[in-house]
């Protein structure tokens, strides 16, 4: 009688999809006036509803487009580490962390300008 034949190994795990790799705001360069800075902060703290010179992650897109950006929350996603539901709730940043943030979004190169939303709604 012959051997029976081995099982089959095993098949490999699927690896994980790639994550995108966080954003190191740490190596942002800011290149705001000091203007531009105070400007900043006094619409952060507009934010602030607690006073702890702190906004929910939830905000930092508000803010954003207050300030005149129109980053995707796709973009803010990514800026805040892709934070759950909850963490967007809950978690609070200050205004040293959000400035790198912004200076990030405002260097995107993916801007979408005024011809292209008019572009966007030619039928």
């Amino acid at each position: 009688a012959e051997p029976a034949p081995a099982p089959a190994p095993a098949p490999e795990p699927a690896p994980a999809p790639a994550k995108a790799p966080a954003i190191d705001l740490s190596a942002v360069k800011i290149e705001f006036s000091a203007d531009q800075v105070d400007d900043y902060r006094e619409a952060f703290g507009l934010f602030d509803r607690v006073g702890d010179n702190k906004v929910a992650y939830n905000q930092i897109a508000d803010i954003m487009r207050a300030l005149g950006q129109n980053p995707t929350n796709k973009e803010v996603n990514k800026l805040l580490g892709m934070p759950t539901a909850e963490d967007m709730a809950n978690k609070r940043i200050e205004f040293e962390t959000f400035l790198p943030m912004l200076q990030t979004i405002i260097n995107s190169p993916n801007k979408a300008g005024f011809e292209d939303y008019v572009e966007g709604l030619r039928v």
